[in-house]
């Protein structure tokens, strides 16, 4: 193998891929890169037996064809490191060239015939498809949401509920809830499975440009991504979930008697200030709401009291007061890029329901003030 490299297009993809490979291993090969240079792409591939993943490199002379399996670590820290516009990579037996304008490194691999290597995407089997800009908004929608750490494994990762047309990303961690929901075009009339948290990240970085085509294919035990078009599409593989997502439809109120709308912007500033008099005995944030307008107020022991007024747009029903921990709130104002939202209301006991038309809903459990 004998490649000239655009740096900075190779960089991004020895990231990418090296994001798939396990830290700690006990299979060497499992901690490597497949290159494989043919037709004027380079191909970098990664796996950890549960996620894989291949990218195309576009902006490659490729001076001879081959394969090479080179550790992850030091072919990132030396494409990095490097400061010139190009790089050559070749290949002798088991040993990788890297050469740029005043530098030669010679890192000692393993035999390409080792690598497991990575599904492929079945071009002739089923398969339902979105634009990019549509995922990276059911992703950044719900993945915050996910349990970070919780016994019940199906919480921790994403469940995905298509029906026809329409696909739903649910995501939860027992104290929240966050629904997105978006258009996608063939596929099966119906499928429903759980995509782990740790490979959506790495889509959601795939998927850098809202115009990209995205191809989806699901099996039972996996499911495979397809970004972009052509031979230089990324590929991301994964393993799916098992166990059964709980009810959430249990979970959204439909009783809600108090709607608020705010301007987005204006409420998460609100929201953000109130927070920084807060502390781990008073997480949450105290929000009285009236027809005259919402008042935030936050109080942490030996620190001090924050009270800030918010103008709201509209407001319907009965004053109340409600507590959140600030953080919920704030998550899911980040991720809202639309800008009017509706919270709806019941009681102080009662959870809210942060609403964006249809296409997000987020429940969030209150807080005790007393």
């Amino acid at each position: 193998m004998n490649v000239v490299c655009d740096r900075a297009a190779l960089v991004e993809a020895l990231s990418l891929a090296g994001s798939v490979v396990p830290s700690r291993t006990t299979a060497p090969v499992l901690g490597c890169l497949a290159l494989k240079a043919d037709d004027g792409i380079l191909t970098v591939a990664s796996t950890n037996a549960e996620v894989g993943i291949s990218i195309g490199v576009p902006q490659v002379e490729v001076k001879e064809a081959g394969t090479a399996l080179i550790p992850a670590d030091k072919l990132n820290q030396i494409t990095r490191a490097c400061e010139d516009s190009t790089i050559a990579l070749h290949r002798e037996k088991s040993v990788l060239h890297v050469r740029s304008e005043d530098a030669h490194f010679k890192i000692f691999g393993f035999d390409p015939a080792e690598f497991p290597g990575v599904r492929e995407f079945p071009e002739e089997g089923e398969f339902f498809s979105c634009d990019g800009g549509t995922l990276r908004r059911l992703i950044g929608r719900t993945l915050f949401a996910t349990a970070v750490e919780n016994s019940r494994f199906a919480i921790s990762g994403v469940l995905v509920e298509k029906r026809g047309k329409q696909i739903r990303f649910v995501a939860t961690d027992g104290r929240r809830l966050a629904v997105a929901q978006g258009p996608v075009r063939g596929g099966r009339e119906e499928q429903t499975f759980i995509l782990p948290s740790k490979p959506l990240q790495i889509l959601n970085k795939l998927v850098d440009d809202p115009d990209l085509p995205v191809q989806i294919a699901q099996e039972e035990s996996y499911a495979i991504f397809k970004v972009g078009e052509g031979a230089d599409a990324a590929v991301l593989s994964t393993n799916l979930v098992e166990g059964q997502f709980p009810p959430f439809e249990d979970v959204i109120p439909k009783d809600q008697d108090k709607r608020v709308k705010f301007e987005s912007t204006e409420l998460s500033s609100a929201v953000r200030r109130a927070a920084l008099l807060t502390n781990e005995e008073s997480k949450g944030v105290r929000m009285d709401f009236s027809s005259e307008g919402l008042m935030l107020s936050s109080r942490a022991p030996e620190m001090g009291e924050a009270e800030i007024q918010v103008e709201l747009k509209s407001y319907e029903g009965d004053p109340i007061e409600i507590g959140f921990n600030p953080a919920y709130l704030t998550e899911a104002l980040r991720v809202i890029d639309e800008k009017e939202i509706l919270i709806e209301l019941k009681a102080p006991n009662k959870p809210g329901v942060m609403k964006v038309g249809n296409e997000f809903t987020y429940v969030v459990m209150p807080v005790n003030l007393s």
